[in-house]
């Protein structure tokens, strides 16, 4: 254990950590204001910082921590018939992604990732969305490709965030169905890490560092959400999001 203490002291006590703390902040803010954000932001970040394989199960853990903030509310105010299906099915194929995580080379993960997040800003900057119905297959459909890419990137909002925006619901269903799929997810994705070995002291001690930064900014977020308008979010989120994919695609 001793052995171990130089290690964590060098992984902290880093400009990574700073800048990790700073992209944190940035997350935490648009997580709490529009129930999303923590993943498709961090994720690039951690893994261009870190490494996919250090960086992720990082990240994992932190939106499985925040999740417990948010969550009771958006039970009562989700549409519970569309995101119990999408969840489940996350569920089911998020292992198979956590085996992506552990096999894919790292740099190709970590550039995969800034890709999907880049395209991702983009379509939420074009205004494009799903406008059909949503049938039970559907959901199910989406909500598969969810936990693939959950397991592999850490990252499974970009399809079920353009697939549930596309309703005629208030924002304040939009934010809760996005916080409950969020928390369905959490507690899974990371029990593949966990039983991989991707955990280890290093990444609690990390996990140790950013998340009081997260716990802080995220109800700054939701007081937003309350005050600041709507239309103001947009272009920062799309500022944020084309940022932090940029940083992991070139970096």
């Amino acid at each position: 254990m001793s052995e171990a203490w130089p290690e964590i002291a060098a992984a902290i006590l880093d400009w990574r950590m700073l800048a990790a703390c700073l992209a944190t902040m940035v997350a935490g803010i648009m997580r709490g204001y529009a129930g999303f954000g923590t993943a498709v932001i961090l994720a690039p970040i951690f893994a261009t910082l870190w490494g996919t394989r250090e960086g992720v199960p990082v990240m994992l853990l932190m939106e499985l921590l925040i999740t417990i903030q948010l969550a009771p509310r958006a039970w009562h105010e989700a549409d519970r018939r569309v995101v119990l299906p999408l969840g489940g099915s996350a569920l089911a194929t998020m292992p198979f992604g956590t085996y992506a995580l552990f096999v894919l080379d790292q740099d190709t993960l970590r550039r995969i990732i800034g890709g999907f997040v880049l395209v991702f800003g983009f379509a939420l900057m074009s205004g494009w969305r799903y406008r059909g119905a949503r049938p039970l297959w559907l959901n199910m459909a989406i909500g598969g490709v969810a936990g693939l890419l959950k397991g592999a990137t850490g990252i499974s909002g970009p399809p079920v965030i353009l697939y549930l925006l596309s309703g005629s619901e208030e924002a304040k269903r939009h934010r809760a169905n996005l916080i409950l799929f969020f928390a369905i997810i959490a507690v899974t994705s990371v029990l593949g890490p966990i039983v991989l070995g991707l955990i280890d002291l290093t990444a609690l001690a990390r996990l140790a560092v950013v998340l009081p930064v997260m716990f802080v900014s995220v109800p700054m977020g939701v007081r937003a959400f309350h005050v600041v308008p709507q239309r103001f979010y947009k272009p920062f989120a799309m500022a944020v999001l084309v940022t932090a994919g940029g940083i992991a695609l070139f970096a």
